[in-house]
């Protein structure tokens, strides 16, 4: 998710370069789409460039790319609230069809890995579509919390079955096809986590040699290399940044205390600092034995010290400029937003969690009489 949203924040737009030959089409026609603007998100290790496309006719649209050495896109509709991705060969057409309502189930075909994923798709299709429907569910019912009722809970625990059911049925068709690149789709899609690398690394070992090259597998064998550097009770990275006042920031900036590394975002509502209780956290514990840094996803440096000046806690902020903060993203695998790390005097990681209370409850055991 988060590189999705970072795609959209911080990445060039243009239109489709003109002259040439088409190196990449992709033709869709979408049922149920109510906003006509797509955004399409062309990327490779280099660049990612970003093209706006209105349809012509409700739900069918055209897009073409003349330049470029691109690996995959991702289509963005419905104000970006949706999305999918399809894996690009030049020269190939690529045509995408379905109801936009179930993402998932999108049916995109052109090129080796499209098309046996959308294979996979379709024997996979009930218990998708139930997914779907329970999390559409969920979201309308904890729009007002104050509604939430007993049926909630039983639409949570259905959904987690079929979350494992999904999961079980995945596991065994990546066994099924070890030497297609469709399976490492599969493994970064299902079973990448930053917590728990294990099943993600069973897979993986699944899969032939000849794929040792693809740049998928190279992708999830780094992934699993960074998520091992920020288990608990490994070593916290360290890093070089510097905050929203141009002072200079490391982990030895915070000698012989702890330190409670939090990645938030401006757009992120379980980001702001009163949800995950940092406001009362850093009034409560003084900073020689407990520091904080934000990493923040937002560029607009300017902005945030002029924010920040109205603040009656000093806070020791990292913003996006230059890239700092998608960088120690990626140092600790960061995948969802909030996230929260706890690291000792001795530089050890001691927590990860998205969870406030959490946070609080800890810092009470290790900080208090």
């Amino acid at each position: 998710m988060i590189k999705r949203l970072l795609l959209i924040c911080g990445i060039i737009v243009s239109l489709s370069s003109c002259g040439g030959d088409i190196a990449y089409r992709i033709e869709g026609k979408l049922k149920n789409l109510e906003d006509q603007t797509i955004y399409a998100v062309f990327e490779n290790d280099e660049i990612k460039i970003v093209d706006t496309i209105t349809c012509e006719k409700p739900g069918q649209f055209l897009i073409e790319r003349r330049l470029g050495d691109f690996k995959d896109a991702t289509l963005f509709f419905e104000n970006k609230e949706r999305w999918v991705n399809v894996f690009l060969e030049k020269g190939k057409k690529i045509t995408i069809s379905g109801d936009v309502t179930y993402p998932a189930l999108l049916q995109v075909k052109g090129g080796k890995i499209n098309d046996r994923l959308t294979a996979i798709k379709k024997e996979l299709a009930p218990l998708l579509k139930e997914q779907a429907d329970l999390i559409s569910i969920l979201r309308k019912e904890h729009k007002d919390k104050q509604n939430q009722t007993i049926e909630d809970t039983d639409v949570a625990s259905r959904l987690a079955n079929v979350n494992h059911l999904v999961s079980e049925e995945v596991a065994v068709l990546i066994k099924k096809y070890p030497e297609e690149e469709a399976s490492a789709v599969l493994i970064e899609r299902y079973f990448a986590n930053p917590d728990d690398t294990r099943k993600m690394d069973e897979l993986l070992a699944v899969l032939s040699p000849k794929l040792k090259d693809s740049y998928l597998v190279r992708n999830l064998e780094e992934y699993s290399a960074r998520a091992k550097q920020t288990a608990l009770g490994a070593e916290a990275p360290n890093f070089n940044v510097r905050n929203v006042y141009g002072e200079p920031v490391s982990l030895d900036s915070f000698p012989k205390k702890y330190l409670l590394l939090t990645f938030t975002a401006p757009w992120c509502d379980m980001c702001q600092t009163e949800n995950l209780y940092l406001d009362e956290i850093a009034t409560k514990y003084p900073k020689d034995k407990l520091d904080m840094l934000l990493i923040s996803l937002d560029d607009n440096t300017v902005g945030v010290r002029k924010i920040l000046e109205k603040d009656s806690i000093n806070w020791n902020l990292v913003a996006d400029s230059a890239g700092q903060s998608t960088s120690l993203l990626n140092l600790y695998n960061v995948s969802a937003l909030p996230r929260c790390f706890l690291i000792d005097e001795k530089g050890i990681i001691i927590l990860k969690t998205d969870n406030g209370i959490e946070i609080k409850q800890t810092l009470e055991n290790l900080l208090e009489d």
